[in-house]
């Protein structure tokens, strides 16, 4: 090889770069509010438009139970005002949305188990920040919901950033192997948390480990005289899947299995497909189609798969950040389920080792295992140490996440030791807050709850 090598850039010039950055969007540009017009609703009935229709009441229901909820249903609000205000510039591999109720628990393939973020439908490329606001106006509304001060408020999101700041740093001093292979272990990392925070996570973690798929199948199936499970139906959340479903749910799972790695496909060969039926899931998922199909062995052993549709991220549709060539390649060749669970596998430390993709009529779908261990944190139930301790972990996560990404030194160049980044994501969080707010209590006023479910 005679041609000349073209170096990578060191560290120490990535971060340079992200110094010089400062100069073309200072980081207290951070802290400001798009101030172009909004159409908060509008964007959630455009939404709307493309998902089951008898499940859109459902989803208004939901969102309209707090200000939180509300809050969790509005990632591609969030990301269009984000569009319109000062950003870094400097993207990276992001979740898109990243609440503090998108971490938890799940089981390795090792079946231990780790914490890290666990949702991303959303993912895509976007500006470092995207993600750490997300957070931030969470923590922010989270707080508020559960009755905390304003000085917890204001700790809890200068901890995160601190957390935050002092992973991407890491960036710097570790290699790109060491980087992919952090990871949270709850076990090894209990003893570095406070009585308080020991406390919450155990619950919390004795919660996600009774949460299997085998108690599922036992909670959601009924075997006939011949021994085949099938789901019990029990409407609105799980219902019988349209006959098109039934009918294609072969080919599809075939599908499913050329997008899984060798020895998942082989696995599934043990199984064949029993049941399959409709479920309704999370908050502002509701309306798109989630599936859950149950496959049995000979011996009666059982596995519960869940497809879920994909849809384009709202980091892309909202939020108007173009993405790699690469990426937008990849995603035209495979579908939306394929972009989610590649930057599942980059985002997360340790990803379902059954994760896969398909192309259904019309749409995308990406396929998981239903309830492995998965298990989450309620905030509400923490005192006000473990909340702080909690908002830190999550943005220990999204740091990880982040390092994964190239750019990550020039991020750690960009925010400096984050005093200026705190103050700034603070500011904006609690004025983000309060447009939630606002917008909430328009979104009330549009759908009101039926009787039964107002609040008292």
């Amino acid at each position: 090889m005679n041609q000349a090598w073209p170096r990578p850039e060191t560290p120490a010039q990535q971060r340079e770069r992200g110094l010089a950055m400062r100069t073309q969007v200072p980081r207290r540009e951070l802290a400001h509010l798009a101030s172009g017009a909004r159409d908060p609703l509008g964007i959630l009935d455009r939404q709307n438009a493309s998902r089951d229709q008898s499940l859109v009441p459902l989803r208004m229901q939901r969102m309209g139970a707090s200000v939180f909820a509300f809050y969790r249903g509005t990632a591609a609000l969030m990301a269009a005002d984000l569009a319109d205000a000062p950003h870094s510039g400097i993207l990276v591999a992001s979740c898109g949305d990243a609440h503090v109720s998108n971490f938890g628990f799940y089981a390795s393939a090792q079946r231990d188990l780790v914490f890290d973020l666990n949702d991303f439908d959303e993912a895509a490329w976007a500006p470092w920040e995207w993600d750490v606001k997300r957070l931030a106006a969470s923590i922010v509304l989270g707080a508020r919901a559960s009755g905390r001060s304003d000085e917890v408020i204001d700790q809890a999101v200068r901890a995160a950033v601190a957390a935050y700041v002092r992973g991407i740093s890491q960036a710097t001093t570790m290699s790109p192997t060491q980087r992919y292979f952090t990871h949270f272990d709850v076990a090894a990392t209990m003893g570095l948390l406070d009585k308080a925070a020991r406390k919450a996570t155990k619950a919390s973690v004795r919660a996600a480990q009774k949460r299997t798929g085998e108690r599922a199948v036992r909670k959601l199936t009924r075997a006939g005289d011949d021994g085949r499970l099938q789901f019990v139906l029990n409407p609105p959340t799980m219902t019988e899947a349209e006959q098109e479903v039934r009918d294609n749910v072969h080919e599809l799972v075939n599908q499913y299995r050329l997008s899984a790695t060798p020895d998942v496909a082989l696995l599934f060969e043990h199984y064949a497909i029993s049941d399959v039926v409709k479920r309704v899931v999370g908050v502002g998922s509701v309306g798109t189609r989630c599936f859950l199909v149950l496959l049995q062995d000979g011996a009666g052993n059982s596995l519960l798969m869940q497809p879920k549709e994909a849809g384009r991220s709202v980091l892309v549709e909202y939020g108007r950040i173009p993405q790699p060539d690469s990426i937008s390649r990849y995603v035209a060749e495979r579908g939306e389920g394929a972009r989610v669970v590649a930057m599942q596998r980059i985002l997360q430390a340790l990803s379902d080792p059954f994760l896969g993709h398909m192309r259904g009529p019309n749409r995308d779908y990406y396929v998981r295992q239903f309830h492995d261990m998965k298990g989450a944190v309620e905030i509400e139930t923490l005192d006000d140490g473990p909340f702080i301790t909690y908002a830190r972990a999550c943005a220990a996560m999204i740091a990880r996440a982040h390092n994964q990404s190239v750019t990550a030194p020039v991020v750690a160049g960009y925010v400096g030791r984050g005093r200026g980044v705190a103050e700034a994501i603070l500011t904006w969080a609690r004025a983000y807050a309060d447009v939630s707010q606002g917008d909430y209590e328009a979104f009330r006023a549009a759908h009101p709850a039926p009787p039964e479910t107002q609040p008292a």
